[in-house]
């Protein structure tokens, strides 16, 4: 499966920082799985959604835009240039904060609020965020 990333650059542009969804906030389907797997594999189900759900999400911060793509038949993406992006919002719960896992709330001039819950290390997410903004105001 290609990356849809990888086919979104354009050919001055590179990835700064790549994210994922973390197994952490999968525990419920995780754990789910693992209970009904004896009954007749029905946790085969749950996994399956899990892996979905770690497999087609997507997020990067690259040299020009933040790109977040989610889904597998439907499918959501959201590229926002980086000079557009007004903010982005970390939250964690303790759990969250310990496993190092939250959410981010990514606000754009004139694009609504992005929602994304459950990446791995959001705070290093924002952090290239910041750098890649700081560098595109540079230019």
């Amino acid at each position: 499966m290609s990356s849809h990333i990888e086919g979104a650059l354009t050919p001055d542009e590179r990835v700064l920082h790549h994210a994922h969804v973390s197994l952490w906030s999968l525990w419920v389907p995780l754990l789910l799985g693992l209970v009904l797997l004896p009954a007749f594999g029905i946790g085969l189900i749950a996994w399956g959604y899990a892996y979905v759900m770690y497999k087609t999400t997507e997020l990067a911060v690259t040299s020009k835009r933040v790109i977040v793509k989610q889904g597998f038949i439907s499918r959501q993406t959201i590229e926002i240039n980086i000079n557009k992006v007004e903010s982005i919002q970390v939250d964690q719960t303790v759990m969250g904060r310990m496993l190092d896992f939250g959410s981010l709330l990514i606000s754009g001039a004139g694009t609504p609020q992005a929602p994304l819950k459950g990446i791995s290390k959001p705070l290093a997410f924002r952090r290239a965020f910041m750098e890649a903004q700081d560098g595109a105001s540079q230019r």
